[in-house]
């Protein structure tokens, strides 16, 4: 964006000359040409990583969200350009590679630029290669010859090699990348850059860490409180010691909200009934756009952790009538959709809902999420980014790269559901977020806005807010397909090495040599200690072990008579009857009580009875109220129409009680335990202590106060010791494991790579080793197209449904046979997994299985979403997933075998209609 130049109104050519030669003081001639392609001055930080980069050093950039990273990116792409060598793009997802591809496109020409990722390939040999950091992954481990005169690798958003699922590719790309190539790391503000620029200075030679922490666009913090919106922070003090702290207004509000709720709900109920607890309703969406809108705050970025939920925020929006755009504005957004749309088929955009899509967005409101069509997602990030769309309704996964800032962001809850469970907002995750806020060049400040609820502290919305970074932890491990293609690149001692290597053992090794250092003085302290400890008499620390293995074999008796008492009170307990008196010993409820139900199976530690004391209380007993055996004293009757739930009932029966039974037994309490006698063990030691030598010393137990404590810290340093020992090499134990896996099964023999390992390095993918297998084991090899797009499915997809989901359906025949031989062989191969103590495959989900044969077999797309209870961009990205993976299969696949053939012409039949459209604008 323009950033006017007023510095030099006024200033005599003298002086605006002194300015230049200041700024450019330092810039090499390829930057001093860089600048002149930007009509903004550069930030300091840019500036300082382009002259790292012109002066032949790799780079790590960590600022804020918004703050203009990508510049740095974008120099490397000027050098390889002005050089004649090449420069590889990198990004985490397809999206933000195609939206990097077309600013490159504009401002070199396609001649120019390339794009390579799962679903295209443009111009792949030219000198800038946008993709996604698993094309370039697969390009090393290939030898593709397209990494000839390789310069530069730009990695944007390198903050995902934390991603547990993807990022190990990050640090395979960064450790195989050749040592010529200089890295551009670009991430986002993490608590640890130096951390990791000491790990890439290791891998990769002199790498410059530059940390910015400035946001270009302030951004000020605020709480909405039913309609009413508060600054989360206020300033106090002044010059020096001015700070902000916690808006005490907002905190009042917030605790009056909550009295307030209590009072309408007992106002609503009214007097006759108790108050019944009501949910909390926050405001209307509607409502929450109209006041932003009213304040200025538009356009906005409202984060709603659920699919669903954005899509109910847009209809809701339509339902209250809000109309944020002009006429003019209307006009514009549905000739671009129009345009955006003309390939689709009229029948198509019916099917996926373009009419009430369109009505939304000439309404100025729009959803963004995975679920939607990517062209239509790609219509709303057009759309916002030109600022005629005014209110968007995302999840989380808007936050992820792609460049659309907004100047405000409204965050509705503080937890999001992880697919596991409901988990709170990371702090990393909530400046991930709020870093849309403030578009640079258009916007003075941007602001964050998180609704409050009665859940929502706003001392924990300030604790977010206030802390601004998080560290980058390491994903990495090795895989099946990385230990084929480094053993067969480089043997296998050399691949160890190279795994040694990683991001992640790095880390360990800081951890260790922090635990190394206190095992040291645990060691030294240990020598004072048992310094401490000598006696003149005889070896003291022999006869505190004596003592230590006394006194654990009498706490280990103690708890075998303990247990004895608890299996036997179990077996009294099972056999009371309804109506027998049981005298409870001890506890709160200890004393005299009737047996109204034994209990006996309600649960799994034991009988729970429930019983009638005599004070009248109904109470559910366990097993922990009862230390010892219990008999009956006494039996009465319970009568037949007796209640546990009539007051009348109990004080009758209760009464009964008391009357049936004598006074001293109500009072009577069971005497202590009588020991148990020692066992032989106990009578040895005991002999052997006092036959010790040191035994008789007058300083005993000043001596055994230090033996104690050189036992306590002896103990916890052997603890020590095995944290060093299990962090220590971990990356290369866990690589060792996959090879005597991968030896078992035959892909290896020692440095060797067999043929089947060969063909398992072609398989990217999660479930490699079973997809390689399946091919080995000719699983597939009489199936049809369709078939074959059913169970390679099973090898991609991931469903969003519960385990205990309705098992889904299959295609019949043979397909299903083959899917059913595939569980199994995934069975076989965990069962080997478990026996090399790894564990990287789940289970093959059949879920698409059916969907995939259905839209491989030429159905339309109506009725195959019907079926399958997908949304359009599920289906989509499900089906290139597996077009991608088909594709690993036709090329893996032996070269007599008919999978080839059949794999080419399943996904021919599969890339039609709304998987065929571009995603690239």
């Amino acid at each position: 964006m323009t950033t006017p130049d007023t510095t030099s109104a006024g200033q005599t050519p003298a002086q605006r000359y002194a300015a230049y030669r200041s700024r450019t003081a330092g810039n090499g001639p390829a930057l001093l040409d860089f600048r002149t392609l930007y009509d903004f001055e550069l930030d300091a930080f840019q500036i300082e990583a382009c002259r790292a980069l012109e002066d032949g050093s790799g780079v790590l950039v960590a600022a804020p969200t918004g703050s203009g990273k990508t510049v740095v990116g974008e120099f490397a792409v000027h050098l390889a350009l002005t050089g004649g060598t090449k420069c590889f793009y990198t990004t985490p997802i397809k999206a933000l590679s195609n939206q990097k591809y077309a600013d490159l496109v504009r401002r070199y020409g396609p001649e120019k630029v390339g794009l390579l990722t799962g679903d295209n390939s443009v111009n792949g040999e030219a000198p800038i290669v946008v993709m996604t950091t698993e094309v370039l992954r697969n390009m090393l481990y290939a030898g593709s010859p397209t990494l000839a005169g390789l310069a530069f690798v730009v990695m944007d958003e390198v903050h995902y090699l934390a991603d547990r699922f993807r990022g190990a590719v990050w640090e395979e790309v960064i450790i195989h990348v050749p040592d010529s190539v200089r890295i551009v790391a670009l991430s986002a503000t993490v608590s640890n850059a130096e951390e990791f620029g000491e790990w890439l200075h290791e891998v990769r030679g002199d790498t410059a860490v530059i940390v910015d922490e400035h946001r270009p666009v302030p951004l000020f913090q605020h709480m909405l409180v039913g309609t009413r919106l508060y600054d989360l922070f206020v300033d106090t003090g002044k010059g020096k010691d001015r700070q902000a702290r916690l808006n005490p207004q907002l905190t009042r509000m917030a605790v009056e909200e909550v009295r307030r709720s209590k009072i309408n709900q007992g106002r609503r109920t009214g007097r006759r009934r108790a108050p019944r607890p009501q949910r909390f309703r926050p405001p209307p969406r509607p409502d929450v756009i109209e006041r932003l809108d009213r304040a200025g705050l538009l356009p906005a970025i409202t984060f709603i952790f659920s699919r669903a939920g954005c899509d109910a925020a847009v209809l809701q929006c339509l339902n209250a009538g809000i109309r944020l755009t002009s006429k003019e504005e209307a006009e514009e957004i549905r000739a671009h959709a129009a345009l955006r749309t003309a390939d689709i088929a009229a029948e198509d955009l019916r099917i996926l809902g373009y009419d009430d899509f369109l009505a939304a967005l000439e309404r100025g409101v729009a959803a963004h999420h995975a679920g939607m069509l990517p062209t239509f997602k790609e219509i709303v990030e057009e759309l916002f980014t030109r600022g005629v769309i005014k209110a968007v309704f995302a999840t989380e996964t808007l936050a992820l790269g792609i460049n659309m800032p907004a100047r405000t962001v409204v965050i509705e809850k503080l937890d999001k559901w992880n697919g596991e469970a409901h988990v709170d907002l990371t702090p990393g995750e909530y400046t991930q977020l709020t870093g849309r806020a403030g578009r640079r060049g258009i916007d003075v400040e941007g602001h964050a806005v998180v609704v409050w609820g009665p859940s929502v502290e706003p001392a924990s919305v300030a604790g977010l807010a206030g802390t601004r970074t998080y560290p980058l932890n390491s994903s990495f491990r090795p895989s099946y397909n990385m230990a084929v293609n480094l053993v067969g690149a480089v043997g296998n001692e050399r691949a160890r090495t190279l795994l040694e290597e990683s991001f992640a053992q790095f880390q360990a090794d800081r951890a260790v040599v922090g635990l190394a250092r206190q095992v040291h003085k645990n060691e030294e302290a240990l020598a004072g200690y048992a310094k401490a400890a000598e006696c003149h008499l005889g070896d003291f620390m022999e006869y505190a072990a004596l003592r230590r293995r006394l006194s654990d074999r009498e706490a280990e008796m103690s708890r075998e008579r303990s247990s004895a008492r608890r299996a036997e009170a179990a077996r009294s307990l099972e056999h009371l009857r309804p109506g027998d008196v049981i005298l409870v010993p001890s506890g709160r409820r200890s004393g005299l009580a009737v047996v109204l139900d034994p209990g006996v199976g309600r649960r799994s530690d034991g009988p729970a009875p429930l019983v009638l004391t005599v004070n009248r209380s109904v109470q559910r007993l366990s097993i922990q109220d009862f230390p010892r055996a219990v008999e009956p004293v006494e039996r009465i009757r319970i009568p037949k129409s007796f209640s546990p739930r009539n007051p009348q009932d109990r004080r009758d029966l209760a009464s009964t009680l008391r009357n049936k039974v004598p006074g001293d037994v109500r009072e009577r309490r069971r005497g202590r335990d009588v020991p148990a006698a020692d066992d032989d063990e106990i009578t040895r030691l005991r002999a052997e202590l006092r036959r010790h030598p040191v035994h008789g010393c007058d300083q005993r137990e000043d001596h055994a106060r230090w033996a104690e404590r050189y036992h306590r810290l002896d103990r916890e340093t052997e603890q020590l010791r095995r944290r060093v020992e299990g962090r220590s090499q971990v990356i290369a134990r866990t690589f060792d494991r996959v090879c005597a896996v991968l030896q078992q099964l035959g892909y290896l023999e020692g440095d060797s790579v067999t043929d089947e390992g060969r063909r398992l390095g072609r398989i990217y993918n999660e479930l490699d080793l079973l997809t390689a297998e399946s091919l080995r084991e000719g699983l597939w090899e009489h199936l049809d197209h369709a078939g074959l797009a059913a169970c390679v499915s099973a090898l991609v997809y991931e469903s969003r449904q519960p385990d205990d989901a309705t098992p889904p359906r299959t295609p019949p025949g043979p397909p299903q046979d083959a899917l059913a031989a595939m569980v199994r062989l995934w069975g076989e191969l965990e069962a080997v997994e478990r026996d090399n103590r790894v564990s990287f495959l789940r289970e093959p989900d059949l879920g698409f299985a059916w969907t995939a044969y259905r839209w491989a077999k030429g159905d339309d797309l109506d009725a195959v979403l019907l079926e399958s209870d997908l949304t359009a961009g599920d289906f989509v990205r499900a089906v290139k997933q597996l077009l991608d993976l088909l594709g690993q299969v036709a090329d893996a696949a032996p070269p007599n075998s008919h999978i080839r053939k059949t794999a080419r012409r399943a996904m021919d039949a599969m890339r039609r209609g709304v998987v065929a459209y571009s995603s690239v604008a």
